[in-house]
């Protein structure tokens, strides 16, 4: 097309597509004349040229500048134009400066001049989109003025972390990535990333981004608390999009869907920034078509540590790997004091079956007789301890971990009842098997005690649903999950996680144990929950042992997507007829046409490559197919097909199947054929003929499970299994749940069982178990020692009474000291006496480091303007101050002080900021 065409066929649609009528002259002007240097003509020459378009304000003001190009052209042919053009309209009209398109009509680029670098975009905005980016850019204020809500995320990694985010906007950077353990407030500090971000003028509407229901409404409860002010899209049961809200929460499908729809929906403009929740390598792989399709500041969250978050997440977010913009531990958060994340103990639990195996030699004597009497072969029971709920169940097995569980778990005040629990379970089968077993052993909590847990359950979301039972209730006490639980997750009454299941991502590992981590406000517990200083997790398939001698986990094979698998064994089989049957290659070549029609038109992915896929709609393409036009349809088209959705999968993959048979019976690979064949028909058998859709195909299945039916195997046969049989393989999986699965109820035993520290440091003696040993021998001492009865009276002891006290419990076992006293509760210089008060509740110790970072936090607080390197400083400060006990105004100006500076802090700190944080160290001292 010349630009003409590519004018009226192509951009105008478009433009029209954003609200833009370019027969309307109080919206649109063509071919707008501009004087401007002619860049074919020698230096100094001037000339009259014009705009191909430009867009016009609600105040007839010109907003925007489009130059167009012919499709067969790079649009970036016209970059230097548009801003030549841009900048003489802003001469001329004495206006703002346009913002500037150019484009093909297959591609379009974005330029905001001088606020951001040319951007690829897929579409353009509307008229009100252009507006609210005018004002934005006219009347945002700067970053650093503007303070952050403290009662939102007030503690100072939480200030770090916006403030770092908000010096990379200031340098015109536009995508940020934030690396913070699980439970340290990735929400909530966002959140005020927002509030700040909008009273700064920065940004209008949000997009925050998650992959479940489940987190979507825990992120709307959260941005309803913490800023009221501002509307939230989805209101309950609202399923339409609204344009008219400030923050918008949604899952990445529910995104996918809207944006497939087309702009009369959503522009690519419409949000001014993104935030995408969890953003791991999984979220990219399948729905990086969202976050492609908008234009705007985009901010990743993860709580994946820094040192296994996947090469291809740090550069989406244009950051070098392992240097994110701001990143905060598990290890930093645990050892902070006082902590801001619990630590957890590990009891690795195992049995025999898990270990051996279950067949002849593992099944006891009496269960052996017991089959025997029922029947059963013996030599058919044969199992490895990995197939344990993949293909065979145990109730012995899940009864022995359920009871292991009821003894060794973190039980409530009563000491009889578990408190708030999760097991990760293998399926759905496996979760309802432990609810069996839950019922049948405690029938006194009557159903309640134990509750499934899964996505699909419609009664599981929304208030009074199983979820909010669970977090909100006494009772279910345990939940059991399949997947839905694993991360995002937020229940601070935690205090037990069973892995009922192997895991084989490091990532989603720490985000599992990350259920726990939260803090529980103890002085403000709910009736039935006991308080929490640290969590349990019951190990029952050696996860840890696994990511010890793997650090990394299971790496996934990258699989090409099933479209693309199914197209490209098309064009294999289509190769294979123009050498052989060439009477069949009109019918082939229209079945991949049609395939090729199935791609959603408003896709990213389709979009972004439409000027390759306008070749293949010509006719003339599939006439006169050679060599070069079947390499482009391998190596160009085929990768398009991963933007098909909305298919019937399970009768895609079939229907991949009978293709490939298609291929190996034309390249004559017998064998492999053969086997192929034994594949299919074994998913024939498994459809169940009581289902009167499948009933209705009896014969045609039956003759396909025949081997004759595969000896002429055609082209014929090929499309009828295709049209008849494919649609019909999604009640394959129903019929074959439990058949080939093998159910038994043999008695199992624990073959380890075994407590072990798996904190930060791997510490092989728990200083706080060390302290609940303590307190439970005084506090039980309590009872009926005259001493310690006299001093919870208000009655002082005597040094005679003190000293005596104290050799009572150095020669009880846990054989307390004074100096053991001052390492587990932190405190150089209590007194032993003290010690005991504080036990008692007399009198409270704080430990020196909670004094000191108490002090830090409330001035980094005060001062919430700091930057980010303040910010690192004081941390370094706080450091130097809890391992050497003091500092001098000398040592502020040596290393460590000059990691950040070579002038240390006068080369951080104005002198009024210098002065405050030397009489901070000064009461730090005192």
């Amino acid at each position: 097309m010349n630009e003409s065409e590519t004018r009226r066929i192509l951009i105008d649609s478009k433009l029209l597509d954003a609200g833009w009528n370019v027969n309307d002259v109080t919206q649109v002007v063509e071919e707008y004349v501009v004087d401007v240097q002619n860049v074919n003509e020698p230096e100094g020459k001037y000339g009259n040229q014009f705009t191909d378009y430009v867009l016009l304000g609600k105040d007839g003001q010109p907003i925007a500048v489009i130059e167009a190009k012919k499709s067969s052209v790079d649009a970036r042919k016209g970059e230097e134009q548009a801003k030549q053009y841009a900048n003489q309209i802003q001469i001329k009209f004495d206006c703002d400066l346009p913002f500037c398109f150019y484009t093909n009509g297959h591609d379009i680029y974005f330029w905001d001049i001088g606020n951001a670098p040319p951007k690829k975009v897929y579409g353009f905005p509307t008229r009100g989109d252009l507006e609210r980016l005018a004002h934005i850019r006219k009347y945002k204020k700067p970053l650093a003025e503007e303070l952050i809500n403290t009662d939102i995320a007030g503690r100072a990694y939480q200030i770090g972390a916006i403030r770092s985010v908000f010096e990379s906007l200031e340098k015109k950077k536009r995508t940020s990535l934030l690396v913070m353990a699980t439970g340290t407030g990735k929400t909530r500090t966002c959140i005020a990333m927002v509030d700040a971000l909008m009273r700064a003028g920065w940004v209008s509407r949000v997009l925050f981004l998650v992959d479940r229901i489940a987190l979507r409404n825990q992120a709307i409860e959260a941005f309803k608390e913490h800023t009221p002010q501002l509307s939230v899209w989805p209101k309950e049961e609202e399923k339409d999009i609204a344009l008219d809200r400030r923050v918008y929460v949604s899952t990445y499908p529910t995104m996918l869907n809207i944006i497939d729809e087309g702009h009369d929906k959503l522009s690519p403009h419409f949000f001014d920034m993104v935030i995408i929740d969890e953003s791991h390598r999984s979220i990219y792989n399948v729905y990086q078509n969202v976050l492609n399709y908008f234009n705007t500041i985009t901010l990743g969250l993860t709580a994946t540590p820094t040192d296994v978050i996947d090469h291809n997440t740090f550069q989406l977010f244009d950051c070098e790997d392992g240097l994110p913009t701001f990143a905060y531990t598990y290890e930093e958060a645990v050892k902070n004091m006082p902590p801001y994340l619990n630590n957890f103990e590990v009891l690795k639990i195992g049995t025999k079956f898990q270990k051996e195996g279950i067949h002849l030699n593992t099944i006891s004597v009496d269960d052996q007789k017991k089959m025997i009497a029922e029947g059963k072969d013996l030599k058919e029971i044969n199992f490895e301890g990995s197939q344990l709920e993949k293909t065979v169940s145990n109730k012995g097995t899940n009864a022995l971990i359920v009871r292991e569980f009821m003894e060794e778990c973190i039980k409530d005040s009563s000491g009889v009842l578990p408190g708030k629990t999760i097991f990760f379970c293998t399926g759905k089968r496996h979760a309802r098997a432990l609810k069996d077993i839950f019922n049948q052993y405690y029938p006194q909590y009557v159903g309640e005690l134990a509750k499934v847990i899964v996505s699909d359950d419609p009664r599981v979301y929304g208030k009074g649903g199983l979820l909010d039972q669970f977090k909100n209730n006494d009772f279910p006490r345990i939940a059991l999950s399949v997947d839905m639980l694993d991360t995002g997750i937020d229940v601070r009454e935690l205090v037990n996680l069973v892995f009922a299941k192997p895991v084989f991502s490091y990532t989603k590992f720490w985000q599992m144990i990350g259920r726990g981590t939260r803090l529980l406000d103890n002085n403000n517990l709910k009736p039935w929950c006991h308080e929490k200083d640290k969590f349990l997790i019951i190990d029952c398939w050696d996860n840890f042992e696994y990511f010890k001698l793997n650090p990394e986990g299971r790496k996934n094979k990258s699989q090409l997507a099933l479209p693309i698998q199914l197209f490209s064994l098309r064009l294999e089989k289509l190769t294979l007829l123009l050498e052989n049957k060439v009477e069949y290659v009109h019918k082939e070549i229209k079945t991949i046409r049609n395939f090729i029609a199935k791609l959603p038109p408003k896709n990213v992915i389709v979009v972004e490559h439409k000027s390759f896929l306008v070749k293949v709609e010509n006719d003339e393409f599939w006439e006169h197919l050679d060599t070069n036009r079947l390499e482009y349809l391998a190596i160009v088209i085929a990768p398009i097909m991963r933007a098909i959705s909305g298919l019937d999968f399970k009768a895609l993959h079939f229907e991949k199947d009978l293709v490939e048979a298609s291929v190996l019976k034309l390249k004559d690979e017998g064998i492999d054929f053969e086997n192929l064949v034994e594949l299919i028909t074994s998913q024939l058998a498994e459809l169940p003929l009581t289902i009167r859709e499948v009933e209705k195909e009896k014969q045609l299945i039956q003759n396909a499970s025949k081997t004759s039916f595969w000896v002429s195997y055609s082209e014929d046969k090929e499309n009828e299994l295709i049209q008849k049989i494919a649609p019909l393989i999604r009640y394959r999986q129903a019929f074959s749940d439990g058949n080939d699965f093998t159910f038994l109820n043999l008695r199992d035993v624990t073959y380890t069982k075994k407590l072990i520290e798996f904190g930060p440091e791997n510490e092989q003696v728990s200083i706080s178990r060390y302290r609940e040993m303590v307190e439970e021998t005084v506090l039980g001492m309590a009872r009926q020692d005259l001493t310690l009865q006299k001093l919870k009276s208000g009655e002082e002891l005597t040094a005679e009474e003190i000293k005596k006290l104290a050799q009572i419990l150095n020669k009880k076992d846990p054989f307390v000291t004074e100096q053991l006293l001052r390492r587990v509760y932190d405190n150089k210089q209590a007194k032993f006496i003290q010690f005991i008060k504080h036990i008692l509740g007399i009198e409270q110790i704080q430990s020196y480091e909670k004094t000191v970072s108490d002090l830090f936090e409330a001035f980094i607080i005060e001062h919430n303007n700091l930057t980010s390197k303040q910010i690192r400083f004081l941390e370094i400060l706080k450091n130097y101050v809890l391992d050497k006990g003091t500092v001098s105004k000398k040592d502020l100006i040596k290393p460590p002080f000059t990691q950040l500076h070579n002038n240390g802090i006068l080369g951080v700190f104005s002198p009024d900021l210098i002065n405050k944080i030397v009489a901070l160290t000064e009461q730090v001292s005192a």
